[in-house]
């Protein structure tokens, strides 16, 4: 008699198979839910978002780098007459670009040392290739001052 009480006071006993397989798949879900958040924690796997924003931002470096190659290219190969420097002088160039994007961090914010290099190495080669100018100005003479005595 104490038996068939112990049955009766605990949770009814669950047969049903469909019960049983669903539980088993929860469980398995579970399982998987943190074993992809363990990866997550120890950086072995990253959402794809994360993925898809780096990718954005490394091509718009490389957009914005392959694009300034004129600018910088052109004042160094003005004055050039030979074919050869002139093409030596611009695969420098490009390789030079393509080393700096090889290097690319995305985890550095904007304004970092590699993006302020970049313009430092700009505005040197800029500085160097351009003439001196005449420090004289250029329009009119300037009205002198007249003195009341």
């Amino acid at each position: 008699m104490m038996l068939q009480e112990a049955k009766k006071m605990g949770r009814p006993m669950i047969t049903d198979p469909d019960y049983n397989s669903a539980r088993a798949r929860k469980m398995e879900a579970d399982a998987d839910l943190a074993e992809l958040e363990l990866l997550q924690a120890k950086k072995e796997l990253v959402s794809a978002n994360d993925v898809l924003n780096s990718w954005v931002e490394v091509l718009a470096a490389m957009r914005a780098k392959m694009l300034s190659l004129p600018t910088v290219t052109a004042p160094l190969v003005a004055n050039e007459t030979d074919i050869g420097a002139i093409q030596h002088i611009i695969e420098k160039q490009i390789h030079e670009a393509l080393d700096e994007l090889s290097t690319y961090d995305t985890n550095k914010p904007k304004g970092s040392r590699a993006s302020i290099k970049a313009n430092d190495k700009v505005s040197n080669v800029s500085s160097e290739t351009t003439t001196k100018t005449n420090s004289n100005r250029m329009g009119r003479p300037r009205k002198t001052a007249k003195f009341r005595s």
